[in-house]
């Protein structure tokens, strides 16, 4: 798998948030946004799936 480095910018405040957040699930902040993307991304096609199916068998 290729991978690419993607830079950001935010604020300090966000920052620390993001270090309790993944400290809590013993992660480096790199790791814990990355699986918060992956996380979001997936729960948008499930819901994306979700919706084709329903309105393929007529559901509203």
């Amino acid at each position: 798998m290729k991978s690419t480095v993607l830079s950001l910018r935010m604020d300090g405040e966000l920052l620390d948030r993001l270090r309790q957040h993944a400290a809590k699930r013993q992660m480096s902040v790199q790791d814990y946004v990355v699986r918060t993307l992956i996380r979001d991304d997936f729960d948008e096609r499930f819901k994306a799936a979700v919706d084709e199916t329903e309105k393929f068998y007529g559901v509203t």
